[in-house]
């Protein structure tokens, strides 16, 4: 009976990775355009296809794994090879494009990504800019309304002299003899085709033959700037901001790369974020728990909201108050203003407050404290 791992050169508790790195060990060493007329190596081939096409299934892996390859007669589209055999060279070899990435590309194009060797046709010499970074500290006044802010950087930035063209003047600057301007060149290694870049322009297509003065031939020079970067309301510490193009400057007429502004949120005294919530703790007596309470607080934009503490009130509980948090930073309405009650125990009693609670003590009945009596009585059903 065929083993398809066997035949894969892998075990049966193959990770998917590891099956389709096997495939493609085997796959290049048996390729029909690497042997050809060999039918030996053909046929080979179409096994470790056939094997692959299975394996790589995570639905007819399990039915092979239980049932073995008569399981899967008749159900992939096989031939007469039984459990999903190839009845031609062509399910083989589209089983071999489809695990090497291909398409359309056909059997060159596999090859030349595969082992690196294709370089992108449309660059002709353009190369994109760097990114840059930079940090930004603000306070959380600031990231909650937003805020504009200034700041200084300094990038490479196309010659002013010559404009990134690199030459000191048009006449000097003469199409690569070897490329013919493409900035690549084609090679055939066996049964390889391989596209590369252009070893004497370095991808340009270009040389320059009178290189400007003030760039030295580079096309960029050093620039500082001072920009003005704007901060959404909202923003929340650790948020990166992109600013297009504010990078470096690309080379051969490419793409400035961009800047990218980590925010750093100074913490509040009194606010907290939770996402879009922000939360405050808020302290009060234990006769305003006990009895109630109205109480006046700020709000993360500056304004003022009066909240009332009803009586009983518990430590700990939460009372929200909607869109009175922080703007989401996405434009998707705000978040809610959480207060938390903390109940602060008196401390430093006199005399007669110490009497005044002895007497509140005695008065104290089980209802005045309903979850304490729920807790013992638990208790007392533990000790039984």
């Amino acid at each position: 009976m065929t083993d398809y791992y066997d035949t894969l050169g892998t075990s049966k508790g193959a990770s998917q990775d590891e099956i389709k790195k096997a495939y493609r060990k085997q796959a290049l060493k048996y390729h029909p355009d690497k042997n050809p007329g060999d039918k030996e190596s053909e046929q080979k081939f179409k096994e470790i296809s056939e094997a692959y096409g299975v394996l790589s299934d995570d639905q007819k892996k399990a039915m092979y794994d239980q049932h073995g390859p008569d399981a899967l007669k008749g159900g992939m589209g096989g031939g007469p090879a039984g459990a999903g055999g190839f009845s031609s060279m062509e399910e083989a070899l589209h089983t071999f494009m489809n695990a090497f990435g291909g398409g359309g590309g056909g059997r060159e194009s596999i090859f030349d990504s595969f082992f690196g060797f294709n370089a992108d046709p449309s660059s002709s010499g353009m190369r994109p800019g760097t990114s840059k970074r930079m940090n930004l500290t603000i306070s959380f006044e600031e990231a909650i309304r937003g805020i504009e802010k200034e700041a200084s950087i300094t990038t490479y930035a196309n010659c002013t002299t010559c404009n990134g063209s690199r030459a000191a003047s048009p006449s000097g600057i003469k199409a690569c003899s070897q490329c013919g301007g493409a900035g690549q060149v084609h090679q055939t290694r066996g049964f390889f085709s391989m596209t590369t870049v252009c070893p004497s322009c370095q991808g340009q297509g270009q040389i320059i033959t009178d290189p400007c003065k003030s760039c030295r031939g580079t096309g960029r020079e050093k620039k500082k700037q001072n920009i003005q970067i704007k901060i959404p309301p909202g923003v929340d510490n650790g948020m990166r901001l992109r600013m297009a193009g504010y990078g470096d400057a690309g080379e051969g007429g490419g793409l400035a790369g961009d800047l990218y502004v980590y925010i750093t949120v100074r913490p509040h005294e009194i606010f907290e974020r939770e996402g879009d919530d922000v939360v405050i703790e808020l302290p009060i007596t234990f006769s305003e728990a006990a009895l109630g309470c109205k109480k006046e607080l700020p709000t993360p934009s500056g304004g003022k909201v009066r909240i009332n503490i009803p009586e009983g009130t518990q430590n700990a509980k939460v009372f929200s108050i909607r869109s009175e948090g922080a703007p989401n930073v996405h434009g998707s309405g705000k978040g809610d203003l959480l207060v938390q009650v903390t109940i602060e125990t008196p401390v430093g009693l006199d005399d007669k407050q110490k009497e005044l609670l002895k007497q509140f003590a005695k008065l104290e009945g089980s209802h005045n404290s309903p979850r304490r009596r729920t807790f013992f009585d638990k208790l007392k059903g533990m000790f039984k």
